[in-house]
């Protein structure tokens, strides 16, 4: 285990961390916010003086990771990311327990959007922002904006594909070039794009400056912490639909967007993943409108809630326009199924993901198929190519890890006493990084009743989900660390 190079990466991860605070730091500066501006530059002394530790204990690290160590790498980053990045909260009283501040953090960082707060409103303004934009510095992955900035040489060859294979969501992580630092260029770049278009949009409807970049931080990432109590509720219809759009562009794998650049027009077009999406939200907005027909004041409104919500669960943001924990028993079931497809493999969404669910369903119809011809080669395609079958055994994995978390994580949860469907959504909407369940945690709600154990695992189910699971499974098995 190369333990000095992953030092390396963790302090300039944590120093990169320090770089992105000073934009709330000159908030709070100009703002007058004199706890916040303490708050920032202790917790910035924090990081430097730990950052300066990690680097003398690893100036001789040894260039160079394998899969094992780029997953440990990336594990152990968001974990160090997570715990300096709560500082500020506890510095500045905005939330002085440090499991709750914790939460929060990790909430913002893996784009969950779950919070502990019933009035983000009275927060300050900086803090608010670091809030938001640990949103957006999670949904592309801070390791990924590494690799963006990296030196285009070739001494980091060998490691940068599995650093970013670990951090990426979906079942496969191919490179768009050849290069795997343009490819995390490219990524960024239309990350970024995206990002300043949804401002643009939300500011034409006279939305406030900061509102707009708050709320497009978390769109982008697709996060979902509000500056306000009640979300977008409060906000205009064209704001809403505005959001609910660009939580579904950010819900889509990023390579279409890189084919669009390119004319490729066809090959968008034949993409499965992409074309289940969209007919997976069509049907469920449909659905729930007829659900809903008569609930609202207008057809109008019915369908802006339905659409909106449908897109802010699939793609696992979390905002509201309403209280759906209101709604009826079908349009909630309809709601915890998105939970758990999530968005398109590639894209900024949590969930098991679409292209996952694709290959689920056809090893299932390979199957069958096999069992009925017992002699015939069966093979599994994906957008007209053979599906690599180390690919399909990863899905298989995933699924199995998938369901033995879930369950282990609602029998721990179950000891603070709330309801089944607390439990089980609550482990589902921080699994799946969405941010509300239902009922005690529904969109009305927070997680602040959970005990500080139930906290700590839904923090591990956050991390474990944004991770795609095996990059934080491995810090605990024992073979990680054994040296071979």
């Amino acid at each position: 285990m190369n333990f000095k190079m992953i030092g390396r990466f963790i302090a300039l991860i944590l120093l990169v961390e320090a770089v992105f605070m000073l934009p709330a730091l000159i908030i709070s500066l100009c703002s007058g916010e004199a706890l916040a501006v303490s708050a920032f530059l202790k917790t910035m002394a924090v990081i430097a003086v730990v950052s300066g530790i990690l680097i003398l204990l690893c100036r001789s690290a040894r260039r160079g990771m394998n899969a094992k160590e780029g997953l440990v790498c990336v594990g152990l980053s968001w974990i160090f990311l997570s715990l300096a990045g709560c500082l500020p909260f506890v510095f500045s009283g905005a939330i002085p327990n440090y499991i709750d501040a914790l939460f929060e953090i990790v909430s913002g960082f893996t784009t969950t959007g779950s919070s502990v707060l019933a009035r983000p409103e009275d927060l300050p303004n900086s803090i608010l922002y670091w809030r938001s934009f640990s949103h957006w510095l999670g949904g592309m992955g801070v390791l990924v904006f590494l690799l963006a900035l990296s030196p285009g040489d070739n001494q980091g060859a060998g490691f940068t594909m599995h650093l970013l294979r670990a951090e990426s969501p979906g079942p496969a992580v191919g490179k768009l070039v050849p290069k795997m630092r343009k490819t995390a260029t490219i990524l960024y770049f239309i990350y970024i794009a995206l990002t300043l278009l949804n401002i643009l949009f939300l500011l034409l409807g006279n939305m406030p400056l900061f509102d707009a970049v708050c709320t497009a931080f978390g769109t982008a990432g697709t996060g979902g912490f509000g500056v306000r109590s009640d979300s977008i509720a409060s906000y205009s219809p064209y704001i809403q639909y505005v959001t609910a759009v660009f939580m579904l562009l950010f819900g889509i794998n990023f390579s279409c967007y890189y084919l669009i650049l390119l004319r490729q027009f066809k090959s968008v077009f034949k993409d499965e993943e992409l074309r289940l999406y969209i007919g997976i939200v069509a049907g469920s907005v449909l659905l729930i409108v007829a659900n809903l027909w008569g609930t609202f004041s207008s057809a109008e409104e019915t369908f802006r809630h339905a659409f909106f919500q449908v897109s802010s669960i699939i793609t696992t943001t979390g905002y509201a326009t309403t209280n759906f924990d209101l709604w009826p028993s079908f349009s909630k079931a309809i709601l915890l199924m998105l939970m758990i497809t999530g968005a398109c493999a590639g894209s900024t969404g949590g969930g098991i993901k679409i292209a996952r669910v694709l290959l689920i369903f056809k090893s299932l119809r390979r199957n069958i198929r096999q069992v009925l011809h017992p002699k015939k080669v069966q093979v599994i395609r994906s957008n007209d190519q053979v599906a690599d079958e180390q690919i399909l055994a990863n899905t298989n994995a995933y699924l199995a890890a998938y369901v033995i978390i879930i369950i282990a994580s609602v029998l721990l949860i179950s000891l603070d006493g709330f309801s089944t469907t607390t439990n089980i959504t609550a482990v589902l909407a921080c699994f799946n990084n969405i941010g509300p369940g239902l009922e005690a945690v529904g969109p009305s709600c927070n997680f602040a009743g959970f005990s500080p154990l139930s906290k700590l695992v839904l923090i591990w189910d956050m991390l474990a989900g944004r991770l795609e699971i095996f990059p934080i499974l491995v810090l605990f098995s024992r073979s990680t660390w054994l040296h071979r």
